[in-house]
């Protein structure tokens, strides 16, 4: 006998009608019997979908409502959509309780949102995700409540969006145009106005920005630590993290921004909106690589739906896709290209004074900080090759030189080199570094250049 055989006839659902319940606007209602037969009620904070077949609950106090799953697995949870007023009843079993992961990752920070909109925020803590078997989803047959909300505005074709972001995408052929056109699509298809994404440095344990849209700086080459954060949750545990509530808990660009305040002059200012109520982080996966994050986020409250969580995550696998593809190649190129001299124009500039710092190989021009890390180190090779009467370079003799401590084969060059190249063009332009073809780019200075290596 299965699970769900003895359950009564009724009128039936499936989960695509119920998810928008899980969103936390209503709370649920969690019916629970004692060995003696005695029932239990009682509200629940969260009820997280899962997939098409389980959904998690979130374990919270040490109740008797907990007492009662543990000894008989079988319950129901009263559930209210917020958009129609229809009531749903899922019919469940108790299967295990996870203390971390994916799921329970996501329903914290999902559960940091929901406390802080409520008051609770000291309260509500995360101590397992519950994970049960649908049985069944019953629709009840009272008439839905009168909830007076407005209709929620039409929705295009999610198929028909993801399909016009998906083309412009495939058309890049540079990680350049690929980010471009991913942020592009983004904004245009489907209405989100702020949204960046990092590339994950595996070594370091962090993400840098590489491209952002609607901020007033770009934040290109800031950095999140893995597993700080929305942004860092979901690359450290490759799952989607949404919130849909002002937080206070996990209001993650605030913690950004009072780390980076701590070591101001080594840290480039994070772009994040200072007060988000929606945020939205998918993982950037390709094969077993986590490649970064495409990140969304908006001021307003409930923006992003399941919906749109699906959408970007199949938008992100493409995207992950090309930046795998596009790591550069290994071959040199036979003749670079020919550019404009500079050194006419370099004769009549101001000198640049940049000084490096060995320890992380932070990089200042005239005194203000530019770049660190394994970005500051090619720099910093790159300044003294072109001091020495260089300009022509290549991805594989950067990918062979052990000096800048490149982690290993599978890191993504090409992305660093275009942090590079924005970081230089949005704060240093007469530094200019050019791609001049596959696996090739030219380096020049505009104005003399001053070079101090600081031990």
């Amino acid at each position: 006998m299965n699970p769900g055989d003895d359950l009564p006839a009724f009128e039936h659902a499936d989960m695509d009608e119920v998810r928008p319940c899980f969103e936390g606007m209503v709370p649920a209602i969690m019916a629970t019997v004692a060995l003696d037969g005695a029932p239990n009620v009682a509200y629940l904070s969260q009820v997280y979908h899962v997939d098409d077949a389980h959904v998690a609950l979130s374990f919270q106090f040490f109740n008797k409502t907990r007492k009662n799953l543990l000894a008989h697995p079988r319950s129901t949870v009263l559930l209210l959509h917020p958009l129609t007023g229809r009531f749903y009843r899922l019919h469940l079993n108790y299967l295990r309780t996870e203390l971390g992961g994916p799921v329970f990752e996501s329903m914290k920070a999902q559960l940091a949102g929901i406390a802080s909109h409520s008051g609770m925020a000291d309260v509500f803590v995360l101590r397992g995700a519950d994970i049960h078997q649908v049985l069944a989803i019953e629709r009840l047959p009272a008439e839905p409540l009168p909830l007076g909300l407005p209709e929620p505005p039409p929705r295009r074709d999610g198929l028909l969006v993801l399909r016009r972001c998906v083309q412009q995408v495939a058309q890049a052929r540079t990680l350049d145009a690929l980010l471009d056109a991913s942020l592009d699509s983004i904004g245009r298809e489907l209405g989100i106005q702020h949204a960046m994404v990092l590339i994950l440095d595996a070594q370091a344990q962090r993400l840098y920005t590489v491209a952002s849209r609607g901020y007033a700086t770009s934040g290109v080459g800031s950095e999140i630590a893995l597993g700080q954060g929305v942004i860092g949750v979901s690359a450290r545990e490759r799952t989607p993290v949404r919130i849909n509530h002002l937080t206070t808990v996990m209001l993650y660009s605030q913690a950004i921004r009072q780390e980076m305040a701590a070591e101001a002059s080594h840290e480039i200012p994070y772009p994040g909106l200072s007060q988000p109520r929606s945020q939205l982080a998918v993982p950037l996966i390709s094969g077993d690589q986590t490649v970064g994050v495409l990140f969304v986020e908006s001021d307003q409250e409930m923006r992003f739906t399941y919906q749109d969580e699906d959408l970007l995550v199949a938008l992100a696998g493409q995207i992950a896709a090309g930046i795998e593809l596009m790591r550069e190649s290994e071959e040199p190129c036979d003749e670079a290209p020919g550019g404009p001299d500079a050194r006419a124009v370099e004769a009549q500039a101001a000198p640049l004074r940049v000084r490096r710092y060995r320890r992380d190989d932070s990089v200042f021009v005239n005194n203000a900080y530019l770049i660190k890390g394994v970005a500051g180190a090619i720099l910093w090779k790159l300044l003294n090759d072109h001091a020495a009467g260089r300009r022509e370079f290549t991805n594989r003799e950067l990918r062979l030189d052990t000096t800048l401590g490149l982690p290993d084969v599978s890191d993504n060059l090409e992305a660093r080199l275009l942090l590079l190249h924005r970081r230089l063009n949005e704060q240093c332009p007469a530094l200019m570094l050019q791609k001049t073809g596959r696996g090739c780019f030219r380096f020049d200075a505009l104005a003399p250049v001053e070079l101090d290596d600081v031990a």
